[in-house]
């Protein structure tokens, strides 16, 4: 028998459902006037939104200081550790609602006879399941992208962000209120118990996206039929071919690794070919330690280091030997973990094993090399002379992301707007007596498969 929290659950789920089907007889028009009003809702409230992240950030310093949480995690939370980070979120929802509309779209029409037409439509997946941890801006960003591709959402923020959390979204609430568009479209839950119910939920949740640890990410995946997008760990690497340029090599990995430390698309994994040892490397962990790296050393590269002369003054505190799990670490702080090889496909090789899949970045001057290495990682991103920390949807241009996804379905990488919708086959007949299958075939009708080029259905 389904207790009261699992039956009110139900009722979440059913009713996002609901607003999501009520929401596709609405004009999309409405979702820009949709997104105008969060914005402008967001500014009216944001001295009681940053309040409210205080008292999440005073929980969480407890935390740190306790030593169950790191550093890094409150960081995240923060929604003041940046001068623009709140401008940059309201930006963001301003940017999504400049975006082309992603439904509607059509990438396939045919004319299979006369009067008888075919067409691939984008269209919204549905109900969203969002699943992050710290970052409360995430929520305005999900509901900005959800709203935007026309699907619905519900929000479960980590209980570090719960005040921020809720608060977000009661504004989100209110700014939906005041338009056509349904004021339940974006939801939000509180409790793990609360996702454990929905994630059973297959009839009203369409796609998953969590957001965080790779615990977190694989607890999902095991726990729900339904379909899930995100990405775990974010162990990026820069390799430093034998062909690097030195201003390029330090720019490159010295913002890759200490732009933001925290952040999921920071390098964790420095590779050097060995031919760069003696000149390059030298100079680049110097410029690391100057900007206080701690570097996780395998003895080839550790052993050029210990013959400077004169050795970095941190030298004996910021540099060790690798321990052995170090290659597949996710640091998320200023340690970087370094490792030599003889060739580029051996570092290819490494980066596909003990990598995450989320992007990579070489610095060569070798166009073959840079070929060889994009064709050859298994990751969403494989850069050539430019940081990580590009891999980001508001960089590409997606105005903002709804998350990284390291699988190899559907989405992949930063999931902006087209990686929120999937796509509808529409036909259409004007025939007199409308068109059946079984006039084609032996003896009767051929199928003329004539390219309309279209990119709209005329009907829709």
């Amino acid at each position: 028998m389904a207790s009261s929290s699992d039956t009110s659950i139900t009722l979440i789920a059913k009713s996002a459902k609901a607003a999501f089907e009520q929401s596709q007889l609405i004009p999309s028009t409405a979702r820009i006037d949709a997104l105008a009003q969060i914005t402008i809702q967001l500014e009216a409230n944001k001295h009681d939104i940053l309040a409210a992240n205080r008292l999440d950030l005073d929980a969480a310093q407890a935390e740190v200081d306790a030593g169950r949480m790191s550093s890094s995690l409150l960081k995240r939370l923060d929604l003041t550790s940046s001068p623009d980070k709140w401008d940059a979120m309201i930006q963001g929802v301003k940017d999504v609602a400049a975006l082309p509309d992603p439904t509607g779209v059509v990438n396939y029409a045919k004319q299979l006879d006369d009067g008888l037409d075919l067409y691939r439509v984008s269209c919204p997946i549905g109900v969203l399941l969002v699943i992050f941890e710290a970052r409360p801006e995430v929520v305005v960003n999900i509901a900005a992208l959800a709203i935007k591709s026309g699907n619905a959402a519900i929000l479960k923020g980590g209980k570090e962000s719960t005040h921020s959390v809720t608060l977000l979204s009661r504004v989100i609430s209110t700014a939906l209120s005041s338009t056509t568009l349904p004021s339940i479209l974006i939801q939000s839950i509180r409790t793990r118990a609360d996702v454990s119910a929905l994630l059973t939920l297959d009839q009203y949740i369409d796609l998953v996206i969590p957001r965080g640890s790779n615990s977190l990410v694989r607890n999902i995946q095991n726990s729900t039929r339904i379909p899930v997008m995100g990405h775990a760990d974010g162990l990026c690497s820069v390799y430093l071919d034998e062909s690097a340029n030195l201003e390029k090599a330090l720019r490159v990995i010295l913002d890759s690794k200490t732009n933001y430390p925290a952040a999921c698309n920071s390098a964790e994994t420095l590779i050097i070919h060995t031919s760069v040892l003696q000149n390059i490397w030298p100079k680049v962990a110097t410029a690391l330690l100057d900007a206080s790296v701690e570097l996780l050393c395998d003895a080839p590269s550790l052993s050029a280091l210990q013959t400077l002369s004169p050795a970095p003054s941190n030298l004996n505190t910021r540099v060790r030997l690798a321990p052995q799990d170090a290659y597949d670490t996710e640091h998320l702080t200023l340690t970087l973990s370094v490792l030599t090889v003889t060739s580029l496909q051996s570092a290819i090789v490494h980066i596909n094993e003990h990598g995450s899949h989320h992007t990579e970045t070489i610095v060569t001057e070798s166009s073959d090399a840079a070929s060889a290495f994009c064709r050859g990682v298994d990751s969403a991103g494989a850069f050539v002379n430019a940081s990580t920390r590009f891999a980001d949807g508001f960089r590409y241009g997606f105005g903002t992301e709804v998350g990284i996804s390291t699988g190899r379905i559907h989405a992949r990488g930063p999931v902006g707007l087209e990686g929120l919708v999937s796509y509808k086959y529409v036909m259409k007949s004007v025939g007199d007596g409308g068109h059946i299958v079984g006039e084609f075939g032996t003896g009767g009708k051929k199928y003329k498969h004539t390219n309309i080029g279209a990119t709209s259905v005329p009907f829709l």
